[in-house]
């Protein structure tokens, strides 16, 4: 992720914890993912949440998630994540992350996250991160 707007990739494959009685990923499940691709690409850049919460005092809530369910995947499909920063602000961010099973969108959404404190009230962005983050956002 060295270029603005360049979307970092998570690759999962899908297991039959993840899916229903007929082998779909269940649809929560696609929240997981993309907390997993958030939490990788926070690691990518040099953070990772329990750093967060000891150095800094900090965390993420989400604040707002739109997703747009557009096509299902299946027991051991191989999945990537793709994960781009829309905004990046003093005490929040929003991405795009997008599900797809090789050049096909599964699952669009949009998430909004909240940095808070640990009294769970919000809090600003810890200046390191936001240094890194913010020239990886987009215009899309």
């Amino acid at each position: 992720m060295a270029e603005p707007g360049t979307a970092h990739v998570f690759s999962l494959r899908v297991y039959y914890e993840d899916t229903d009685a007929g082998g779909i990923v269940y649809y929560a499940n696609y929240l997981k993912f993309a907390e997993r691709a958030r939490t990788e690409l926070l690691r990518a850049v040099g953070a990772d949440h329990a750093g967060l919460m000891a150095d800094d005092g900090v965390a993420f809530t989400v604040k707002n998630c739109t997703i747009d369910f557009q096509r299902p995947a299946r027991l051991d499909d191989a999945l990537e994540v793709h994960t781009r920063f829309l905004e990046v602000g003093g005490a929040s961010m929003s991405a795009e992350q997008v599900v797809q099973r090789g050049e096909e969108e599964l699952v669009r959404m949009t998430v909004r996250l909240a940095c808070v404190g640990s009294s769970g009230r919000p809090a600003r962005l810890p200046v390191a991160l936001r240094d890194v983050l913010k020239p990886l956002q987009t215009s899309h």
